[in-house]
């Protein structure tokens, strides 16, 4: 959520103050210049796909009046570091459905019709329904809420969502007693969606949560960002954000939400389970197989070079989500 004292509120710059054009530029100049030198061809090499990311141009969609941010009293949804700029956030972003590369969704998703949108909500519930995205977002009072999004290979950023916590769509629909998960499924539209012709995964995408980490309040059913609706290349038109687990148990482009008593098989924990645990909470101490978890890179700091930060437990809501965890072998369950 945003705490507001006056216009902007406290520490929370304007958007346009933020990751201004001129550091974009020296960081694509940078990236020039490594690409000159033979010793550092590879890391050029990525670099210049990491810089091609952010400096995309991105077209801002019209506010809608159904995502205006409220003021929220969750516990853990406050933060005073600095938010990563609107330019980052859409413009570097994983989303396979739309190609591997950090630019391409933004390249790309332009051909995601989100409109009209529904949610088939079934399984193990009193009340299955299907729910038009208008339905869901009347459902509850919109938030604004700052997390702080950290993806597995090592990047983070700090955004202003808008959504509200799904446990509110989990008490109207009335799980039974047998609930013990939550599976969310992933539009796989080959017309719209030109990374589902690829088999870099096994479509849809499908991601899940234990009954109580769905209900807990910093689970955010997901429409917005900044105040504006979701771009297409972070998941509109419905999404799920999951603070303190890697980006991506975060499911994006949402169209089935089905309640199970087993343990959903996850697209990443499928295609690399030795790798890609189902917890998958931001944990320091468990280094991915082919890198260290244990620092992190702020995208908008200053690029490649920039000092990084040190990954916190949980990413750091550990306060709020740790006693979820009471107990559990967290390499074991990783």
């Amino acid at each position: 959520m945003l705490i507001r004292t006056g216009k902007n509120g406290p520490g929370h710059p304007l958007p346009s103050e933020i990751t201004p054009r001129a550091v974009l530029e020296g960081r694509r100049d940078l990236m020039k210049l490594m690409a000159t030198g033979v010793a550092g061809a590879a890391v050029a090499s990525w670099a210049v796909r990491d810089a091609r990311a952010q400096a995309a141009q991105v077209i801002r969609p019209g506010k809608l009046a159904a995502l205006a941010g409220v003021r929220s009293n969750v516990p853990g949804a406050i933060t005073m570091e600095k938010l990563t700029s609107y330019q980052d956030i859409t413009t570097y972003n994983n989303f396979y459905e739309f190609g591997t590369e950090k630019s391409d969704p933004a390249e790309n998703a332009h051909t995601l019709k989100t409109s009209p949108w529904s949610v088939s909500v079934e399984g193990l519930i009193k009340k299955p329904a299907r729910y038009t995205l208008e339905d869901l977002v009347k459902l509850s009072a919109q938030e604004d809420r700052i997390y702080r999004h950290r993806c597995v290979e090592g990047w983070s950023m700090v955004i202003p969502w808008v959504g509200y916590s799904l446990g509110e769509l989990i008490k109207k629909v009335e799980p039974l007693g047998g609930a013990k998960y939550v599976e969310f499924v992933t539009l796989d539209d080959p017309k719209t969606m030109p990374g589902v012709r690829s088999d870099v995964l096994d479509w849809p995408y499908v991601e899940g949560l234990r009954m109580d980490e769905a209900m807990h309040p910093l689970a955010l059913l997901t429409f917005g960002l900044y105040g504006e609706v979701l771009p297409n290349q972070d998941g509109a038109p419905v999404r799920m954000v999951v603070p303190w687990k890697y980006g991506f148990k975060s499911g994006k482009s949402l169209v089935k939400i089905r309640f199970t008593d087993t343990q959903p098989v996850t697209s990443w924990n499928k295609a690399a389970p030795h790798e890609y645990g189902f917890y998958s909470n931001v944990n320091p101490n468990v280094d991915h197989p082919r890198w260290s978890q244990a620092t992190e890179r702020r995208i908008g700091e200053g690029g490649l070079f920039a000092k990084r930060r040190k990954t916190l437990m949980f990413n750091g809501y550990e306060p709020e989500v740790g006693q979820l965890y009471a107990g559990m072998d967290l390499r074991k369950y990783f």
